[in-house]
């Protein structure tokens, strides 16, 4: 008998995966190329979003650009019996020590945040850009259109938004309009603090910063491929803990690389189409983006964007010259390829917010012996863990074993001095958490 209601049991659990894991396929489904493109050509229509644009104008500007957004999320909101709290968070920005502010104005971000059902403490973020630049970011009147720079990662964040909302998660999920960012990065900068002052604790920012090219400037085309941008270790860690790295290893297993390669595996389990390419880097070289100012704080967060850009058509008046055409242009945006990576950042936010808290205060031994220790806190919430381990010259976790309900385990015939090791929570429903890296060290 009881071995029947073990089978039964496992039965019911393996059922309650598979659907559960269906849903990743719905949402996949679910997203609507058309929706983003009208989008996207809304934004444009807005002439210029330049943060330090027109603020009073109903058609033309910054001004009338967040509104638009602001109304689409409330409009989300009502559809979902009012899931997304809708608000404006905005700090005021001055010329002095700016040189790439015009004149004094508020920095404006919409934000609309879907609570989550058993942590709403934990917060997954997915941000897109409000604003945009001609040639001069100090030029506030030309037209400066946008459409992939950032129309498309707004855009993303609006539909992921009206996907999403359709469904309760047990932690929460923020969409975001950031502004500021061509001036620099002064709506991430804002949020992040703001975060910081609310004690928001933040398990992963997704910074979508053009997701609509698929023609390089190189000439290469090529709608499968995106970026996966994520810092080693966060710039606060303390001195021990980069002397402990010296000896022990994980100078590219920081918490936002963790989050990369949580994106990768997802996409490539329920995405095996696309090819994602982890950058062990925190953005473009010498460049920046919105994520930063969250890494800057000690936030995870990663910039997912195309992977071959054309310079032709970012921070460009629109113009002609010896037969290249300059300009960010709707004409220049691949409307299914931006579905696709807004889709990448919808099943991994919801995989995300699904799944429990990653295990905290990891350790590891098995020093000078043939095999490796872990020990770790249970977490609330999960019924079992998975070990990763992999070889240290990889970029991805190749290996792993699940271990059940325990909170420590001796991987025999496993040799530490030459893997780098990791452990995952599991949810009743199979999804995992982010793997979480060793942060101490035991002898038995």
């Amino acid at each position: 008998m009881r071995q029947i209601l073990i089978l039964l049991s496992l039965l019911i659990s393996s059922v309650s995966i598979t659907q559960n894991h269906q849903q990743l396929y719905d949402i996949i489904d679910d997203i609507s190329e058309k929706r983003i493109e009208n989008d996207i050509q809304t934004l444009v229509n807005f002439g210029t979003r330049n943060t330090f644009s027109d603020t009073i104008s109903n058609t033309r500007g910054i001004g009338a650009a967040r509104r638009w957004i602001k109304s689409e999320f409330e409009a989300i909101s009502k559809d979902c019996n009012n899931c997304l709290k809708v608000f404006y968070q905005k700090d005021f920005v001055t010329k002095k020590g700016n040189n790439r502010v015009p004149h004094d104005a508020w920095v404006v971000n919409v934000v609309a945040i879907q609570k989550g059902t058993k942590y709403p403490n934990r917060y997954i973020i997915m941000s897109g850009d409000i604003d945009s630049r001609a040639s001069n970011t100090m030029d506030f009147t030309t037209d400066a259109p946008g459409a992939n720079d950032n129309a498309s990662g707004m855009a993303g964040a609006i539909e992921a938004a009206r996907v999403l909302s359709k469904y309760q998660f047990e932690s929460s999920i923020i969409y975001v309009g950031l502004s500021g960012e061509e001036q620099g990065l002064f709506g991430g900068a804002g949020l992040a603090k703001y975060a910081q002052e609310k004690e928001w604790d933040i398990i992963g920012v997704f910074n979508n910063d053009m997701i609509g090219n698929i023609k390089g400037v190189d000439g290469v085309i090529d709608n499968r491929t995106f970026r996966i941008f994520s810092e080693p270790v966060p710039p606060n860690e303390t001195e021990r803990q980069r002397t402990l790295r010296r000896f022990y290893g994980g100078e590219v297993d920081g918490i936002s690389r963790q989050l990369a390669r949580y994106v990768y595996k997802t996409t490539k389990t329920y995405m095996p189409e696309m090819n994602p390419m982890m950058v062990y880097r925190l953005d473009r070289f010498g460049r920046g983006g919105h994520h930063r100012p969250f890494n800057d704080l000690g936030y995870v967060g990663i910039r997912i964007m195309e992977a071959h850009e054309n310079y032709t058509q970012q921070h460009q008046d629109i113009r002609e010259e010896n037969g290249i055409k300059y300009g960010d242009v709707i004409e220049h945006v691949n409307f299914g390829y931006a579905k696709k990576l807004t889709a990448v950042n919808a099943i991994n936010m919801a995989s995300l917010a699904t799944a429990p808290p990653a295990p905290k205060n990891v350790a590891i031994g098995g020093i000078v012996e043939p095999a490796a220790k872990f020990k770790w806190d249970k977490v609330d919430g999960a019924i079992g863990y998975k070990i990763y381990w992999r070889n240290t010259t990889s970029p991805t976790w190749d290996h792993s074993r699940y271990v059940g309900d325990t909170s420590e385990f001796t991987l025999d015939g496993i040799v530490i001095d030459n893997h780098f090791f990791g452990i995952a929570s599991v949810g009743k429903n199979g999804f995992e958490s982010v793997v979480a890296f060793p942060s101490k060290v035991f002898r038995d």
